[in-house]
């Protein structure tokens, strides 16, 4: 901290809806807790969204006002945009005064837009976080009215953009997976010989990476490659066992912090899980990660060095295609599109790929390589900058 640091005394951090807006905004408010122990840090959400739960169980005073969604067509909900806008910029800047926030911070979402113009309106500085690579209508808003612009991706393209990178939480950047291996093996029901590929679709599951992989469990149990898969609440795959319980029921692992479901007794295990409360176990048993390409996760799995085959989700605008751009093309992670991510696929390129020592290894580094594990702080060092510059 530089001596012409101002001593925050009050932040307000908005975003909300999705985790990819939550996970930067609460590591950004864990970050500026660190520096400044006694600074009131409050974060503006909307009614409906993951902060009402997410927010509270970090400890994190959380405000709400009504969610105001950007008009797509014109019909009644469009007639009633400007109303409905208006209440909830005058509610945000009830909020902003009352806090006495000397800085907002943006992480896109529908509350971004009116704590920007809230604060404008009060010459309150505003800084603008974008965790995606295809800047949001938000975010983009709020960078005309700032100097101060973070991106996670280099390729998001926003005035006076700056690449800090995507806010993590501690238990990852500080993540030793090899120290940790061992206790995550163990916690898993898994091998430390074998070879290991995660499997996740993220927070919510994706039903079309579950189910090539579960179809597969044949071919990479015959390679000698275990298989952790967190599905997702709801999305539980049936793995056939096609070992000695051939016929029967995947067999049930003992272990009581796994919570989940293995086969083949001897053989290789398929261990099913609907959620990993430890993300941090996962990623140290694992040597290959399988999973879509959102925002947080191709920045964890940069920041942490461990090597991925991105499917990047095919609706929308191609974001998470964008979103892994920067990692694929410098080698430390294979993409592949939607409909090519097949049980051939995974036979033909990711079994030798988790086996291979040493292309793992090169990955690895290159992937940690293009990771922001401080990007937490830079974001904090311009929330100073922007309250410096009043």
């Amino acid at each position: 901290m530089s001596q012409l640091s101002p001593r925050l005394k009050s932040v307000l951090l908005a975003g909300g809806g999705t985790a990819g807006h939550i996970s930067p905004l609460l590591a950004t408010a864990d970050a500026l807790r660190r520096r400044y122990p006694d600074v009131r840090i409050t974060v503006l959400g909307s009614h409906g969204g993951l902060e009402e739960t997410l927010v509270p169980e970090r400890g994190y005073d959380l405000r709400l006002i009504d969610k105001v969604a950007f008009p797509r067509r014109p019909d009644a909900d469009a007639a009633r945009f400007p109303l409905k806008f208006v209440r909830a910029r005058r509610d945000a800047a009830a909020i902003v005064q009352e806090v006495g926030a000397e800085v907002v911070v943006g992480f896109g979402g529908y509350v971004s837009p009116p704590a920007f113009l809230a604060a404008r309106k009060l010459g309150v500085p505003i800084v603008v976080h974008d965790g995606n690579a295809l800047a949001g209508l938000a975010t983009k808003l709020g960078s005309r009215f700032s100097p101060y612009v973070a991106t996670a991706f280099s390729v998001t393209k926003l005035p006076h953009a700056q690449v800090v990178g995507m806010p993590l939480r501690r238990e990852i950047t500080t993540l030793d997976r090899a120290a940790l291996r061992p206790e995550a093996l163990e916690t898993f029901g898994l091998r430390g010989h074998l070879p290991t590929v995660l499997v996740t679709g993220g927070s919510s599951g994706a039903v079309r990476v579950n189910e090539p992989v579960a179809a597969a469990a044949d071919a990479f149990r015959r390679a000698g490659v275990q298989v952790l898969h967190v599905t997702g609440k709801g999305k539980e795959v049936h793995v056939p066992t096609g070992g000695p319980n051939e016929g029967g029921a995947p067999a049930k692992y003992s272990g009581e912090r796994s919570g989940g479901e293995t086969s083949w007794g001897a053989d290789p295990a398929y261990v099913v899980l609907p959620y990993a409360d430890r993300m941090d176990l996962a990623y140290a048993a694992a040597d290959l990660v399988v999973t879509r390409a959102g925002g947080n996760m191709v920045c964890e799995t940069s920041t942490i060095g461990l090597p991925a085959v991105f499917v990047p989700l095919p609706v929308g605008n191609g974001e998470q295609r964008l979103n892994a751009s920067d990692v694929v093309d410098a080698g430390g992670a294979l993409l592949v599109d939607n409909d090519d991510f097949t049980t051939d696929y995974l036979a033909q390129q990711v079994i030798p790929l988790v086996k291979d020592r040493e292309r793992l290894d090169r990955m690895a580094e290159i992937a940690r390589a293009q990771g922001h594990g401080d990007a937490d702080e830079k974001l904090v060092d311009m929330i100073e900058r922007a309250a410096r510059a009043g």
